[in-house]
C-alpha cells in the first residue's frame, strides 16, 4: 500500500511540473502566437487585453483600431500609420482570441462568419482554405509569415519578386479605398504563373523582426493541387527566384507536407 501512495505521489508530482512549465511557456509569449495543441486545433485564449479590428469588405481586409500585445510586430501590412490584416491573419488571431473583429454595424463578426469568408476561395481575399490552412500551421511553428510580394511597410526595402522584374517599388503612402492601392503587387504575381506560384514569403522565428527591414526570406513557399508542379513550372520558378530557396506545399485533408526539389543527374549509359 505504500508503495501504490508513493507511485500516485510521484505521478502528481510530475503533472504539477507539466502544468507549471506550460504556464510559463504561455506566460513567455506574450503574443500566444503559439497557442496551439497537436494536430492544429486552435486553442482559444481568454484574455485581458484583445486587439480590435473593423472588417472592410471592399478590402477583403481589417483595419487594425487598438493594437495590444506583441503581435503586431509580425503581422499585419502598414500603410500610411494604420494597421491591415489579411483575411489569413485576422482569422487565425480571431481563432486564438487575440483579435475581436466588428463589422461596419458594430456587429461582432465570429468565426463561423471568417470561416465562411475564407471558404469562399480566393475570390476578394487572395485566400483559400488551404492557404489559411498552411499559414496557421506555420505561425504555429513560430515562422514569421507575410503574403509574397507584398511589403510589410512602405518604408519597406523592395521586394526580391519585383526587383527582379524591374518593376518599380509600390509607394503604398496612401489609402484610398481601393484594395489595390494597398497590395498593388499581389495581381501581377497572379499573372506570372498560371500553374504555379510563391504565396508566402516565410521567415525563421525572429524576436528582433521589423516590418521596415525584414531582410530575405528563409523560403518561398507554393501550395500546389493534387499533383505535383511539372518540371517547366519548376524550372520557371527557379529561374525568376533564382538565389532564393523554393519550396512546395500539399494540402489534403488537414494533412500539410512540405517538399522541394534537388537536381539529379543521372549518368549516361553506354
Amino acid at each position: 500500500m505504500e508503495e501504490d501512495e508513493k507511485e500516485r505521489l510521484r505521478i502528481s508530482e510530475e503533472r504539477n511540473d507539466c502544468d507549471s512549465d506550460s504556464e510559463g511557456y504561455v506566460e513567455d509569449l506574450v503574443d500566444d502566437e503559439l497557442c496551439y495543441s497537436s494536430g492544429d486545433i486552435p486553442k482559444l485564449q481568454f484574455r485581458k487585453d484583445v486587439s480590435k479590428a473593423w472588417w472592410i469588405e471592399e478590402l477583403g481586409m481589417a483595419e487594425v483600431v487598438e493594437r495590444k500585445g506583441k503581435m503586431w510586430t509580425t503581422t499585419g501590412m502598414v500603410r500610411d500609420g494604420k494597421i491591415y490584416c489579411s483575411i489569413e491573419e485576422a482569422l487565425f488571431l480571431a481563432e486564438i482570441g487575440a483579435l475581436h473583429i466588428l463589422n461596419g454595424d458594430d456587429t461582432h463578426l465570429s468565426l463561423k462568419d471568417l470561416y465562411e469568408k475564407v471558404a469562399k476561395g480566393t475570390d476578394g481575399y487572395g485566400c483559400s482554405w488551404e492557404s489559411f490552412e498552411v499559414y496557421r500551421h506555420l505561425k504555429s511553428l513560430g515562422y514569421v509569415v507575410g503574403r509574397h510580394g507584398i511589403p510589410w511597410t512602405s518604408k519597406s526595402t523592395k521586394i526580391n519578386s519585383i526587383a527582379e522584374n524591374g518593376a518599380s517599388e509600390p509607394d503604398g503612402t496612401s489609402c484610398t479605398g481601393s484594395r489595390h492601392d494597398i497590395i498593388i503587387t499581389e495581381t501581377l504575381n497572379n499573372l506570372q504563373f498560371s500553374e504555379v506560384r510563391p504565396i508566402f514569403d516565410v521567415y525563421q522565428p525572429n524576436s528582433k523582426f521589423k516590418k521596415s527591414s525584414p531582410g530575405s526570406a528563409c523560403f518561398l513557399l507554393c501550395i500546389t493541387g493534387d499533383h505535383p508542379p511539372s518540371k517547366q513550372a519548376t524550372e520557371d520558378l527557379e529561374t525568376r527566384y533564382k538565389g532564393h530557396c523554393i519550396k512546395f506545399c500539399n494540402v489534403e485533408h488537414g494533412r500539410i507536407s512540405f517538399f522541394s526539389f534537388t537536381k539529379v543527374e543521372l549518368p549516361v549509359l553506354p
